[in-house]
This record gives structure tokens, C-alpha cells and sequence, in this order.
């Protein structure tokens, strides 16, 4: 007795849209006007790799900047650091623009497997140094030397993160223009405390300045917190990214066995190096020794393009350095002056 409607797509009207497989979100999207060819393809993962340096590379930038600013305030306060003062505030500011970039470049041009190799390697580096320090120390030498490698984490992260997600382009590209944000921030407030901070401290008119001069010794707890987070989600991201090209458990143990080897030699030789005396040179020669040993070992382990990467790593972490001479330098005499006080402290404790 009744009538059996059946309902075709076109008489759905706007559902016709969902039935054929074309939702109208879709339309936003380049890539889906695009034919699928491999050139496209090749070039969408370009940018997907250049977005990632640029995250990697703005997380630095920040990681300087906050650093820049608690060295500057802790020299301001010494009468005997005027001129590590007036070196970390002459650094030209049109060279950070081309810090980033090109950073932002050798991030891309690195793989995922060598930066996570790299993350690696500084991550037990820092366990071992952070386990050596005195109690309450905070090693504002040991944040400038991860600067490299603090992009090789956020690198992977992402790469571990977004991987098979439907819309990784718009995700990365929303991410780098946060950290450019934060990045363009901290940079500001950089240059704000270095030109205007004294002035503003007599006057006590500046909510910022105040603000520092009040919290600003908690920069280096910040920044440890920050990057454990960030190396953590960093090591786990590389060991997936590392595990993932092995076909067996046999390949795997043949992979990881001499890696733990040279790892483990490399923490022995960084911890025979006097680390508060160490100068210039001392640190160009650790950076020097660390890659030399992941290129050797890459060398027999390791594929043809992971030894290219090996070298550009290298590049990355000198570029890194240089940038941050004065700050360095400066980092280093902070922390050599803040061990002893602490030994004191603690011996008049014990002796009361």
C-alpha cells in the first residue's frame, strides 16, 4: 500500500556534496585543484620541510633572546662585567633576520634521521651535565649550546606529530606563524632591555622593566622546564623516526649497538673536559669531535645522504656558536661565578 521513495544525491541537494566525496571545506585547500603529480607532491614536501626549520629555527631565536636578556640584567648588576655588557648589547640587530633564515635553511636541508641522531646525542650530553652540577645550579652556558639541537627536537617532533595527517601544510604553516610571533616578541623585548632598561630602572615608569627586575632571575628555571619538555618530546619523536626504517629486530641491534657505543665514549670525553674553563676554541673542538664521530659512524652504518647531512649538521652547529660568541662567553663566567657561591652556601650550612 505504500509508495517506496527512493532518494537520489541530486535531490539531496547540498548532500550531494558528501555523497560524491567533495565536502566544501575542500575548496579551501590548493592542493585539491591541483592534479596529483609527482613534481606537486615533491614540492608540497619542500614546504612542509622549510616550514619545520622555520619553527626549529624561531624556537632558537626565542631560546636567544630570553637568554640575551637575563645575561645583560645579571652583567648590568656587576660592576666588573661592564664590558661582556656592552658586547652582548652591540650585537647588530639586522643579523638576527639572517640568523633565522639561515638557520631556517640548514634545519631543511638536514634529515630527519641525522637530527635525530643529533637530538640524541645532546640529550644524554645534558643528563650528564646537569647530574654533575651542583645542586641549584642553572647552566645558562649549557641553553646556548643546544641551540642546534633544540631545532634538530622541534624538527622531529613535528615530522613525528603530523606525519599521514590530512592537512600537515596548514598545521606547519599555523605553527610557523606562532613561533614568528613569539620569535618577533622575544626579540623585542631583547632589544628593549638592552637600549632602554637602565633608563627605565631609575625611573620606575616601565611595567616590563619592573617586572624583570623583580622575576627576571627565573629566566633559567623557565628555560630548563621549557626545553626538558621539548627534548623530551624530541627523543621520543627520533627513536620512532629512527626505528621506523629497520625491516628487523637484527637490523635495529646492528644500528643502535655501535651508536651506543660512540654515544657513550662522547659523554666520557665531555665530562673529562673541564666544563666551566672551557674557551672558544675548546667548544669549536667539541663540536668538532661530536660530528666527527657520528660521521664515522654514519660512515658504516649510516647511508650516503645521512654523511651529507652529517656535514651540514656541522655547519648548523658552527653557525650557532658564532652567532652567540659574546653571549657565551658571558654564560660561561656566569656559571663559573655561581658554582663557588653555592659551595659556600652550602659549607656554612653544614658547618652551622
Amino acid at each position: 500500500m505504500g509508495v517506496a521513495l527512493s532518494l537520489r544525491p541530486v535531490d539531496l541537494g547540498a548532500g550531494a556534496w558528501l555523497h560524491r566525496g567533495s565536502s566544501p571545506l575542500k575548496m579551501f585547500f590548493l592542493g585539491s585543484w591541483l592534479p596529483a603529480l609527482p613534481g606537486l607532491a615533491w614540492g608540497w614536501a619542500l614546504l612542509d620541510t622549510l616550514l619545520q626549520g622555520l619553527v626549529g629555527a624561531c624556537a632558537v631565536s626565542v631560546l636567544c633572546s630570553l637568554v640575551k636578556v637575563y645575561l645583560y640584567i645579571q652583567c648590568l648588576n656587576d660592576p666588573e662585567r661592564q664590558a661582556e655588557k656592552e658586547a652582548i648589547g652591540a650585537q647588530r640587530r639586522a643579523l638576527e633576520p639572517l640568523h633565522v633564515a639561515v638557520l631556517t635553511g640548514v634545519l631543511a636541508l638536514v634529515g630527519p634521521r641525522v637530527a635525530a641522531l643529533v637530538v640524541l646525542e645532546f640529550s644524554l650530553r645534558a643528563v650528564s651535565t646537569v647530574l654533575s652540577l651542583g645542586k641549584g645550579v642553572h647552566s645558562t652556558h649549557l641553553h646556548l649550546l643546544c641551540q642546534f639541537s633544540l631545532g634538530c627536537g622541534v624538527s622531529c617532533g613535528l615530522t613525528f606529530l603530523l606525519e599521514g595527517a590530512p592537512h600537515a601544510t596548514c598545521n606547519l604553516a599555523l605553527a610557523a606563524g606562532l613561533a614568528g610571533l613569539l620569535a618577533t616578541y622575544a626579540r623585542r623585548l631583547a632589544r628593549h632591555v638592552c637600549t632602554l632598561y637602565e633608563l627605565h630602572i631609575r625611573g620606575r615608569y616601565c611595567g616590563v622593566c619592573i617586572l624583570l627586575l623583580t622575576a627576571g632571575h627565573g629566566i633559567p628555571r623557565l628555560l630548563r622546564n621549557a626545553l626538558a619538555v621539548a627534548f623530551a618530546v624530541g627523543d621520543l619523536a627520533a627513536v620512532a623516526l629512527i626505528n621506523r626504517d629497520f625491516l628487523s629486530a637484527a637490523e635495529a641491534v646492528r644500528f643502535w649497538t655501535p651508536l651506543t657505543i660512540c654515544y657513550t665514549l662522547l659523554v666520557i670525553y665531555m665530562q673529562e673536559e673541564p666544563a666551566q674553563g672551557a674557551g672558544g676554541r675548546a667548544r669549536y673542538r667539541t663540536v668538532l669531535v661530536r660530528m666527527g664521530g657520528l660521521f664515522i659512524l654514519l660512515l658504516t652504518v649510516g647511508r650516503w645522504a645521512d654523511v651529507l647531512h652529517v656535514l651540514v649538521s656541522l655547519l648548523g652547529e658552527l653557525w650557532c656558536l658564532l652567532r652567540a660568541g659574546a653571549m657565551l662567553e658571558a654564560s660561561r663566567r656566569q656559571d663559573f661565578a655561581q658554582q663557588p657561591r653555592l659551595d659556600r652556601q652550602s659549607g656554612s650550612k653544614e658547618a652551622s
